[in-house]
C-alpha cells in the first residue's frame, strides 16, 4: 500500500555518554540537504574544536535511500555505523545525528566504542520529540472567475486549503497536496475547461 507518511524529529535534540573518563556528546537534527548536514557539522566542528573525534550519520529523503555515516578516525564501524542504527532503529528519516567524543585517556576497545556512539546517540533522540510528515507535491492552479465555483468544490472535496490565491485578472491558486492524493486531484482538475494546473517543482 502506498504511503506519504514518514518519520523525523521535530526540533533539535541532545544526549551524552561517559565512559572510563571520555565525554560523549550527542546532537540531532532535522535536516533535508546534504548541504544542511554540511553546515551543521561545520559549526558543530568549529564549536567543539578542541574534541577528538566527530562521528556521524544521516538519512535523507521519504523513501530514506540518501544515507552516510563516518567513523571520523575511530577504528572502521566503530563510530558512524551504530549511531545509524540508532536512526534506523527509530525509523526516522531527514535526520542527522553527531556525536562528539572527548578523549579520557583510557582506550575503550572496539565494543566500548560501538556502546559509546550507539548510547549516545540513543539518548539524543530518546530526547526528541519524533513529528510525523507528510510528502506534499505543489500546483500552480490559474482559471478565470467564473470558474471559481468549480474549482473550490474540487478543493473543498480533497480537503485541500490554498496556500496563496492571487486575484488579477484571472485567479491563481497555489496549493499543496498529499502525493496519495496528488493524481485523484489533478483528473478532477483537468475535468475544468479552460483551467491551467501546473506542477511547481521547487515551490
Amino acid at each position: 500500500m502506498e504511503t506519504d507518511e514518514f518519520l523525523t524529529i521535530a526540533r533539535p535534540s541532545e544526549g551524552s555518554y561517559k565512559e572510563k573518563g571520555s565525554k560523549f556528546l550527542a546532537f540531532a537534527f532535522p535536516v533535508e540537504s546534504e548541504q544542511e548536514v554540511k553546515n551543521r557539522l561545520d559549526t558543530l566542528r568549529n564549536q567543539y574544536h578542541d574534541a577528538r573525534h566527530h562521528c556521524y550519520a544521516y538519512l535523507l529523503g521519504p523513501g530514506m535511500d540518501i544515507y552516510r555515516m563516518n567513523d571520523d578516525g575511530e577504528p572502521s564501524s566503530t563510530g558512524g555505523k551504530p549511531i545509524f542504527g540508532q536512526i534506523r532503529s527509530y525509523n526516522l528519516t531527514n535526520v542527522l545525528v553527531v556525536v562528539t567524543r572527548y578523549f579520557g585517556g583510557i582506550l575503550l576497545g572496539t565494543s566500548g566504542l560501538i556502546r559509546a556512539y550507539k548510547s549516545a546517540a540513543g539518548n539524543a533522540l530518546e530526547n526528541a520529540t519524533i513529528a510525523k510528515k507528510t510528502i506534499q507535491s505543489h500546483y500552480r492552479v490559474s482559471f478565470d472567475y467564473s470558474l471559481m465555483s468549480n474549482v473550490e468544490k474540487v478543493l473543498h472535496d480533497l480537503d485541500i486549503r490554498p496556500w496563496e490565491k492571487t486575484f488579477e485578472e484571472h485567479c491563481m491558486y497555489k496549493i499543496a497536496i498529499r502525493k496519495t492524493l496528488e493524481q485523484k486531484m489533478v483528473e478532477k482538475l483537468k475535468h475544468i475547461k479552460g483551467l491551467q494546473c501546473t506542477k511547481i517543482e521547487n515551490p
